[in-house]
């Protein structure tokens, strides 16, 4: 499937009617096109897998001894009340 010098390649891609109708739709209330959509949607898809595994290859070689000496260490100041998390959340 060559495509010409600067245009992204297309693929065929089959949804069931009611995806393809419910994307198309939040599509339009974001005022992007259906193709920027999907684009969008397979690039943040892609983005989550690559974030999960690099998180899972840093947790092989993370130091949890020095980890648990900076959680068990002693001292600091307690948060300031703007820096807690409001209990609504």
């Amino acid at each position: 499937m060559s495509e010409p010098t600067g245009r992204a390649p297309t693929y065929r891609l089959r949804l069931p009617a009611s995806i393809k109708r419910e994307a198309e739709r939040l599509a339009g209330t974001d005022g992007a096109s259906f193709n920027q959509f999907v684009a969008f949607a397979v690039a943040a898809k892609v983005g989550a897998m690559r974030t999960a595994a690099y998180f899972t290859e840093r947790r092989t070689v993370a130091d949890w001894a020095a980890f648990d000496r900076l959680m068990g260490r002693s001292g600091g100041v307690p948060p300031r009340a703007e820096d807690e998390v409001p209990a609504a959340r």
